[in-house]
């Protein structure tokens, strides 16, 4: 099947052929590791992991190769590091630094685990390629893209006719919009970093322009060459990324490797929002992931949320999306119990996916199957988004309570003998009893079915029947 995805680069939807069938190469920029996941890093874990699905499906499980990288030098981390070496923690600091990012990314493994994403082929950490990002910057430096100062080695933007071509934006603009770091070894105040210094209090590697660390830009650039090579298929990442760290990444990528294309694909996913405002501490909406499994929201119904908004438009998580989906998977998972794994994903929801991969559309399909189709279809289509899938249903007890759903299966069949008895008064009766006490209740010619909606209280049935 033909897939079409949103080129950031060229701005247009394209058919999207892989350089090799065989081995379709897909890049994401990962997680720094220095804290629990907030909700916004879930949203490009969730978009990327239903395209790493979705080329699976298509190319065949064998023939998909995902990267997704660990940034494990970082400011933060050593403060980490340092703090607790202060405190009298034992060890090196390197071996503070590693222990902290060990312990970072356990917790993100468990947290998008919970969400139902699968591993990438490939997660490697920053630090296990120096010696690969050292080579990168000594080519440059060599070939006039880059040139060290006072300790550091910088990019030199000039030198990159293209510089600028992923945003949209010329250099003066990203200079005028830019929070630029104004430093006197610099000759553009555009170059951006490399390798800078080490103090012998940091973690630190030798390198021929003295002991110091990689620039953030650097790391995906040396990694996604060693693992993918010159030229691979899609990048992707949030849209915050785009600049400076894609721009960049595509600078000293295509310097460095002019033989090759660097990603011919380029996706992003936009931003989350709380309640409709911007996450942020200051407003008290701020929360990881495992905040709110902690506070009993299931990974499935997170990742039911995120999968609603199509990636290339603002996600808004609300606690009304959360119930409401909450109460869609579980007429789902009931609807799906006995269903056997003998059928395949129905044709319209991979078509969404194919179109740019609209989860929203696809997510509108499953409805539309669960209305006019079986339970087998629905189970197989859902599970290509990694929903209704067995790792996910620890949450889902099937029932809302054995005395609720008696309940609720009671007045449903006093309503359908009113109906067949065109006692119409009854029925309404029951119809909007039910409806009062926060049970949804849909009607189709093939059958009636019923769903525990986000107000649900089951005191109004067991006061009136």
């Amino acid at each position: 099947m033909d897939i079409r995805l949103t080129n950031s680069r060229t701005r247009k939807k394209e058919l999207f052929r892989p350089i090799d069938p065989t081995n379709v190469r897909l890049y994401v920029c990962g997680p720094t590791v220095y804290d629990r996941a907030h909700l916004g890093n879930a949203r490009p874990v969730l978009v990327f992991d239903v395209l790493f699905r979705l080329l699976r499906h298509v190319y065949g499980e064998g023939h998909v190769t995902y990267v997704r990288n660990f940034t494990d030098v970082d400011d933060k981390i050593n403060a980490t590091a340092l703090a607790r070496k202060e405190a009298g923690a034992p060890g090196t600091l390197e071996e503070l630094v590693r222990e902290r990012s060990d312990e970072t990314i356990g917790w993100y493994h468990a947290d998008m685990d919970a969400l139902g994403a699968l591993r990438p082929t490939h997660e490697p950490r920053a630090t296990a390629y120096i010696g690969e990002m050292i080579a990168m910057i000594a080519g440059l430096i060599e070939s006039g893209h880059a040139y060290a100062a006072e300790g550091h080695v910088l990019f030199a933007v000039d030198s990159y006719a293209g510089y600028g071509a992923l945003s949209g934006r010329s250099v003066e603009d990203m200079i005028a919009g830019a929070r630029v770091e104004v430093a006197p070894y610099k000759k553009n105040p555009m170059d951006f970093v490399l390798w800078k210094p080490s103090t012998d209090d940091l973690p630190g590697w030798n390198s021929p322009w003295g002991r110091g660390r990689p620039g953030w830009h650097i790391e995906c650039s040396a990694m996604s060459h060693a693992l993918l090579g010159d030229t691979f298929d899609i990048h992707g990442g949030g849209n915050d990324l785009l600049f400076p760290h894609h721009e960049n990444e595509i600078a000293q990528s295509a310097c460095a490797h002019p033989e090759g294309e660097f990603a011919k694909v380029w996706l992003h996913n936009e931003m989350l929002q709380v309640e409709g405002k911007k996450m942020s501490k200051s407003l008290g909406n701020f929360f990881t992931v495992r905040d709110l499994l902690e506070q009993g929201v299931p990974g499935e119904v997170i990742r039911f949320v995120m999968l609603s908004t199509h990636y290339r438009k603002p996600m808004d998580w609300t606690a009304e999306k959360a119930r409401e989906a909450e109460a869609t998977l579980r007429r789902w998972r009931k609807f799906t119990a006995s269903a056997d794994e003998s059928s395949s994903a129905d044709r319209t929801v991979v078509l969404a996916l194919c179109d740019d991969l609209n989860t929203a559309g696809a997510i509108a399909a499953l409805h539309e199957i669960y209305k006019t189709g079986g339970p087998h279809d629905l189970k197989q289509s859902a599970q290509l988004l990694g929903l209704l899938t067995p790792e996910m249903g620890g949450w889902y007890d099937g029932k809302a309570s054995a005395s609720a759903e008696e309940l609720i299966e009671h007045a449903l069949n006093v309503r359908a003998e009113a109906k067949a008895a065109k006692d119409y008064a009854t029925a309404d009766a029951y119809r909007d009893l039910l409806n009062r006490a926060g049970v949804i209740v849909n009607d189709t010619k093939e059958r009636t079915t019923w769903e525990i909606g986000p107000d649900f209280d089951p005191s109004i049935l067991e006061e009136n029947m």
